[in-house]
């Protein structure tokens, strides 16, 4: 193709048609820079068919990772949940100083925590990839909230938990508890004197307010969840 052109340069020179060669030269320029876009239109188009691919894949990968985060969180709200209710039970058995052994296994549920890791895996390689890889605006807001604010709250929040159990309650279940059976019982030296010191009462109240907290935690990033999982697959369809 090259060389037909090159003849048809050369034999209009000979020929001293300048005007018409001048006009071939600009039309054989114009049809280098029509197949330069058109080589870079379809290159786009590639570019873009790869973006969308690894959009619909990377998604696909997050929602199953939150799906995990979400049923392990709901055992976690659960846990919580259970954890406030015996409270208040024991509490209410304190004050009518019935001390019997079902505030044994009561507070087997309640002196105890759970550690939790989000499964982020798919959110990592996206972020490696750039986050503007997701097209939908709202749905990347919604992914970096979760991943950066929710899940920092929800750390944060077990971590007071953790926390409190080792300095708070380590110490007692060492020196005023019999037996103790991790999410079975605690079972007191002495179950009056025990439940009737008020420092130990205060110790279960502080304890109840931070699963509170947790509460609150896991419970808004169990709704950012459902919002992602929402928006993903309006998303994807």
């Amino acid at each position: 193709m090259i060389s037909i052109f090159r003849k048809i340069r050369q034999k209009l020179l000979a020929e001293n048609r300048v005007t018409r060669y001048l006009f071939y030269a600009i039309g054989e320029i114009l049809l280098v820079v029509i197949g330069i876009l058109i080589a870079l239109q379809i290159n786009n188009w590639n570019e873009g068919r790869k973006t969308k691919k690894f959009e619909h894949e990377i998604l696909f990968l997050i929602d199953q990772n939150l799906k995990q985060d979400s049923i392990m969180l709901s055992g976690e709200l659960f846990k919580a949940k259970q954890a406030i209710e015996l409270t208040d039970r024991l509490l209410e058995q304190v004050t009518l100083k019935n001390y019997d052994d079902s505030l044994n296994f009561w507070m087997g549920k309640i002196i105890s925590f759970e550690r939790f890791k989000s499964q982020s895996s798919a959110f990592e390689v996206l972020k490696a990839k750039g986050i503007e890889t997701i097209s939908d605006k709202e749905l990347q807001l919604s992914l970096i909230s979760y991943y950066d604010a929710d899940l920092f709250g929800v750390y944060q929040s077990l971590q007071d938990v953790e926390n409190s159990f080792a300095i708070d309650w380590g110490p007692v279940i060492k020196q005023d508890f019999l037996d103790f059976k991790w999410l079975d019982f605690c079972e007191p030296v002495n179950s009056k004197t025990f439940f009737e010191n008020p420092s130990s009462i205060v110790l279960f109240k502080l304890f109840q307010d931070n699963r509170e907290g947790s509460i609150t935690r896991i419970e808004s990033a169990l709704q950012s969840i459902s919002k992602i999982r929402s928006l993903t697959k309006m998303h994807l369809q």
